[in-house]
């Protein structure tokens, strides 16, 4: 059993919801020495959030955008914590709904995702900052 370890900091993103996988693999090429194992990706941050579905079509992530902010929007009067942004309550709840990790399986040296499926970052804040993302490779 090995075990690899690897934090990095993906670019800055708008707000919305992207694809990150290609950003993964290429973080942490010993994927391609594991016959079978798992990869643990964990997000260092309460405004954003990770999750895993469609990777082809944009206007998925388009919708999955519209939606949180009608689900969790800006503004609510009952938001207590209000010393920041108007975006930063909502990016808190949306982290909490989405959640900041990812456990995926790892099949011959590549990811098992489905045909479909790609990982997204969940950009919640107007303002782009870079996002800390430590990866955690289990297998052999």
């Amino acid at each position: 059993m090995h075990f690899i370890q690897k934090t990095f900091r993906l670019k800055s993103f708008k707000r919305g919801f992207h694809l990150i996988t290609k950003d993964i693999k290429n973080e942490i090429p010993e994927l391609s020495n594991v016959s079978i194992g798992i990869l643990h990706v964990f997000l260092h941050h309460t405004t954003a959030s990770l999750t895993i579905n469609e990777n082809t079509d944009p206007t998925v992530r388009e919708d999955f955008e519209s939606h949180m902010n009608i689900m969790i929007p800006e503004n609510a009067a009952y938001y207590k914590h209000q010393s920041e942004e108007p975006d930063n309550m909502p990016g808190h709840i949306k982290s909490s709904v989405m959640g900041v990790n990812l456990t995926i399986p790892v099949t011959n040296g590549k990811l098992n995702l489905g045909t479909w499926q790609g990982v997204y970052l969940c950009e919640h804040r107007n303002r782009a900052m870079t996002r800390k993302i430590t990866l955690t490779l289990i297998g052999q």
